[in-house]
C-alpha cells in the first residue's frame, strides 16, 4: 500500500462552520425578488419610453435647487456626472463585476463607501422622475442617463447612450470587494508590492485610488503609479485615463468644510428617521458651503459648469503648493495664481484654484503629461477623447451592442463590445445537424476532447459583463487559443479537424446552389453535443441534446487582445484546474479553489443544482484539465453515469491529503488500502459542504441515473446559450 504522508498544518480553513464556503451569491437575485413579478421584461418595457421626455425633465431638474440640498453652482449636473460616475466606476475587468449595470449602487456596500458619500442625495434628488416614468425606466438607466445628460447640459458633445439596464432589489454580494475590515485601508490586498486580482481600487471603500496620494503620502509620481494600475484594472489605457480624468474634472468640486468628526454614520446604519439618508453632516448648517463628502476643499476651474480647457491649463500652467484642507486632508493651491475660481454659493466670493495629489499625477507623470499637452493643443481631440472614454465607462458592462436600447445608440461599434460579423448566409437545418454530428463522431476526436472544447468555448462567457461565450469561436484565436487551460498544443489540432469538416460541408453545400454554411463556432458547440448524446447511449439513454445554430465567427480583427490576455483564468474548478497550489493560503477562503467554483458559477448563473451537475458530469465525462484522473470517479469515463457521486459519497472510500497544499487527495479502499481514485479539493467538497452534499446525495443516489443525464443536459444547453443574445 502506498505510504500516505502530508505536511501537518496549523490551522484547517473549515474549523468554525461560520467559514465555509458561501453559497448564497448562487441564489442572489431571483424571480421572487423582482416586485415587477416574473412576466416583467424590462426590455420591452423601455422601448415605449419618450426619451426626449425624460431628458427635458433631467435638464429642467437640474437647474432647480432644492432647499434640503442645495445645488453647487446652481446645477446638479456635477454631482450627478459623480453618481453616474461611480456607478458605472466600480467596474473592474477580471471578473467584469462592479458597474452600473443593475443599479446596485443604490445598496449596500457600495452606498455605504466612503467614496460614494452625498451620493444618497444624488439619488434621492432623481426621486420624482424615477416616480413619473416607473416601470419603463429604471434606476441603473437613469443613473447613467443623468450623467450624461448633464455633460451634455454643461457642452460636452457625447457620442451617444442606450438604454436596457434592469433593476435589482436586493444587495449584490457576489464580489469580493477586499480582504478589509477598515474603510479606507488597502494593504491587505497588495502581495509583493502588486495589486492582487481581481482589486481594482487600492483601497476599501474607494472607486480608483487615494485622491491625497497612496495611504495619504501626497506624492504626484507615486500617485500615478496607482492611477495607472487602479485605471488598468477598470480597463482604461493612458489616454483614457487623462481623458476621465480631465474631463471630469471640468466640472463641480470637492467638499471638506470642516473636521470630519462631526460626519454621522452611513446611509444604511443611519437612524430609521433619517430614510435611508447617511452621512449627516453636524457642522454649521451640513449642506451648502457647509458640506463635507471627501474631505477636500477642492475647486479646479473658473467655469465649474461648462465643459473645456481650463481644468488642463491651470494645472499645467502652475506651480503648486502643499496646504491643508478644513478637514485636515492633503491637496495643492496654486502658487500664483489670483483669485480666479467661483465659490459654490455666494457669487460674491473667489478662490485659488486648487488640486489634488491625483490631479497632479497628470502633471508630473511623463506618459500622462505628454497627453494633457496634447489634449491642452487640441481641444477637439481632447473633447472627443473624453466623450468615447466616457461612453466606454458608462457602457462596458453592458455587453455586445444587441444589448443596447433606446434612439440614442451610436452606430459605431467598439471593441470591447466584442463584435461579431453579420451572417451573411442560411442556417443550416435538423438534417444537416444530424449530418454533422455523425461526420465529427468519426472524426477521431474523442468524448473528452469535444466537450472540453464545447465547454472551454461557451464557459468564457460571464454574465457580469456580457462577454465571452461560444458566438464567434474566438478560442481558436489569439490570445485565448494560447491560455494555459484550454490546451493550446491540442487545440490546435482540434480547430484543424473542425475546420476541415466545415470547409468540406461548405463546399457541398456551394456544389448544391445551396446558402446554407457552419460556422466554426456551431461545429464546436455541436461537437460537444453529438459528444454527450454519445455518451448518453453509452449509459443506456437515447437522449437528444438541444442545438440551435446561428453563432458566427469572429476575425482575429475582433478580439480585444489585451483584455482576455488580462482574464486569463489561473482556477477553473469544472475543468480541475488550478494554475499553482501554493496560492492557497490557509484560512483564506478567497483563495481556496473551491471558492473560485462558486465564483465561475456565479457568472455562469448557475444555480446550486446546475453547478452540481456539471461537475459531477464533465467529470466522468472524462473533461478536465490535461484529461488526467483527479476526480474522474468512474471505471467508465466518457460515458455519462451517475459514478462521481457514488464513488465521492461511498464510505468505503478514505481520503487523505497528497501534496503540502490540501489541493490533491487520494482515496483508499477502507477494507483493502488499495488506492482507488485522486481527486482535488474541488471534488472532494461536494461530499463535504453540507448544502453541496445534499444536492450530491439526490444525484448519487440509485434512481437518479436518468435525472442527471437530463439534468446535465439542461445545464450544458443553458451554458452553451449564454452568450445568445439573438435568441433572446
Amino acid at each position: 500500500m502506498e505510504e500516505r504522508k502530508v505536511k501537518p498544518r496549523k490551522r484547517w480553513l473549515t474549523d468554525w462552520w461560520p467559514n465555509r464556503l458561501n453559497l448564497k451569491i448562487l441564489r442572489q437575485n431571483c424571480p421572487n425578488s423582482n416586485p415587477y413579478g416574473p412576466d416583467y421584461n424590462y426590455l420591452r418595457e423601455v422601448e415605449g419610453l419618450d426619451v426626449d421626455a425624460v431628458i427635458k425633465d433631467l435638464k429642467e431638474l437640474m437647474k432647480t435647487p432644492q432647499d434640503w440640498w442645495p445645488a453647487d453652482f446652481g446645477h446638479y449636473g456635477p454631482l450627478f456626472i459623480r453618481l453616474a460616475w461611480h456607478s458605472a466606476g466600480s467596474y473592474r475587468i477580471h471578473d467584469g463585476r462592479g458597474g452600473a449595470r443593475d443599479g446596485s449602487i443604490r445598496f449596500p456596500p457600495r452606498i455605504n463607501w466612503p467614496d460614494n458619500i452625498s451620493l444618497d442625495k444624488a439619488i434621492r434628488l432623481l426621486w420624482p422622475i424615477k416616480k413619473k416614468y416607473g416601470r419603463k425606466l429604471s434606476w441603473a438607466d437613469l443613473i447613467i442617463m443623468a450623467g450624461t445628460v448633464a455633460l451634455e447640459d454643461m457642452g460636452v458633445k457625447i457620442i451617444g447612450f442606450s438604454l436596457g439596464r434592469e433593476d435589482i432589489y436586493e444587495p449584490d454580494e457576489s464580489p469580493d470587494w477586499g480582504p478589509e475590515e477598515k474603510m479606507l485601508t488597502g494593504k491587505e490586498r497588495f502581495r509583493g508590492g502588486e495589486l492582487e486580482r481581481p482589486y481594482a481600487a487600492t483601497e476599501m471603500g474607494l472607486i480608483y485610488v487615494n485622491p491625497e496620494g497612496p495611504g495619504g503620502n501626497p506624492d504626484p509620481v507615486e500617485s500615478a503609479k496607482e492611477i495607472r494600475v487602479a485605471f488598468a484594472r477598470m480597463g482604461m489605457n493612458d489616454e483614457e485615463t487623462v481623458a476621465l480624468i480631465a474631463g471630469g474634472h471640468s466640472f463641480g468640486k470637492c467638499h471638506g468644510a470642516g473636521p470630519d468628526k462631526h460626519l454621522g454614520p452611513d446611509p444604511s446604519s443611519s437612524p430609521i428617521e433619517s430614510q435611508g439618508l447617511g452621512w449627516k453632516y453636524g457642522y454649521k448648517s451640513g449642506k451648502g458651503p457647509d458640506t463635507f463628502t471627501s474631505g477636500f476643499e477642492v475647486i479646479w476651474s473658473p467655469t465649474p459648469t461648462r465643459f473645456g480647457l481650463q481644468y488642463l491649463r491651470i494645472l499645467l500652467e502652475n506651480e503648486w503648493e502643499l496646504e491643508k484642507s478644513p478637514a485636515g486632508k492633503n491637496q495643492w493651491v496654486a502658487k500664483d495664481s489670483p483669485a480666479i475660481v467661483p465659490d459654490a454659493h455666494d457669487p460674491q466670493r473667489k478662490h485659488k484654484p486648487k488640486m489634488l495629489t491625483a490631479d497632479l499625477a497628470l502633471k508630473f507623470d511623463p506618459v500622462y503629461s505628454k497627453i494633457a499637452k496634447r489634449f491642452l493643443e487640441n481641444p477637439q481631440e481632447f473633447e472627443q477623447a473624453f466623450a468615447r472614454a466616457w461612453f466606454k465607462l458608462t457602457h462596458r458592462d453592458m455587453g455586445p451592442k444587441a444589448c443596447y436600447a433606446g434612439p440614442y445608440v451610436p452606430e459605431e461599434e467598439f471593441i470591447w463590445q466584442d463584435p461579431l460579423p453579420a451572417r451573411s448566409y442560411e442556417l443550416i437545418d435538423d438534417t444537416d445537424v444530424a449530418e454533422l454530428k455523425k461526420t465529427v463522431l468519426a472524426s477521431g476526436l474523442s468524448i473528452p476532447q469535444l466537450v472540453y472544447t464545447a465547454w472551454s468555448s461557451a464557459s468564457t462567457y460571464r454574465n457580469s459583463d456580457r462577454r465571452g461565450g461560444a458566438n464567434g469561436a474566438r478560442i481558436r484565436l489569439y490570445p485565448l487559443n494560447q491560455w494555459a487551460v484550454n490546451h493550446p498544443d491540442e487545440l490546435k489540432d482540434i480547430i484543424a479537424t473542425y475546420e476541415k469538416i466545415q470547409q468540406e460541408f461548405n463546399q457541398e453545400q456551394e456544389k448544391k446552389g445551396s446558402r446554407k454554411r457552419v460556422s466554426l463556432a456551431d461545429l464546436i458547440v455541436l461537437g460537444g453535443c453529438a459528444a454527450l448524446e454519445a455518451a448518453a447511449q453509452k449509459a443506456g439513454f437515447n437522449v437528444q441534446v438541444p442545438f440551435t445554430p446561428g453563432r458566427v465567427d469572429a476575425s482575429q480583427e475582433q478580439v480585444d487582445v489585451e483584455f482576455y490576455k488580462e482574464i486569463e483564468p489561473f482556477a477553473d474548478g469544472f475543468r480541475n484546474y488550478f494554475r499553482d497550489p501554493a496560492d492557497i493560503n490557509e484560512g483564506d477562503v478567497y483563495t481556496t479553489p473551491e471558492y473560485f467554483l462558486v465564483d465561475k458559477a456565479q457568472l455562469l448563473t448557475l444555480t446550486v443544482p446546475e453547478l452540481v451537475v456539471l461537475v459531477g458530469g464533465l467529470r466522468v465525462l472524462g473533461a478536465t484539465y490535461r484529461y488526467e484522473k483527479y476526480g474522474v470517479l468512474t471505471d467508465n469515463p466518457g460515458v455519462l453515469t451517475n459514478d462521481f457521486f457514488v464513488n465521492l459519497l461511498s464510505m468505503d472510500i478514505e481520503w487523505v491529503p497528497a501534496d503540502d497544499y490540501r489541493y490533491l487527495f487520494k482515496g483508499y479502499d477502507r477494507k483493502s488500502g488499495e488506492l482507488r481514485w485522486s481527486a482535488t479539493r474541488v471534488d472532494l467538497i461536494f461530499g463535504h459542504h453540507d448544502e453541496l452534499r445534499a444536492v450530491a446525495e439526490v444525484y448519487a443516489s440509485d434512481d437518479a441515473k436518468e435525472k442527471l443525464v437530463r439534468d446535465f443536459i439542461a445545464a450544458w444547453n443553458k451554458v452553451m446559450n449564454l452568450d445568445r443574445f439573438d435568441l433572446k
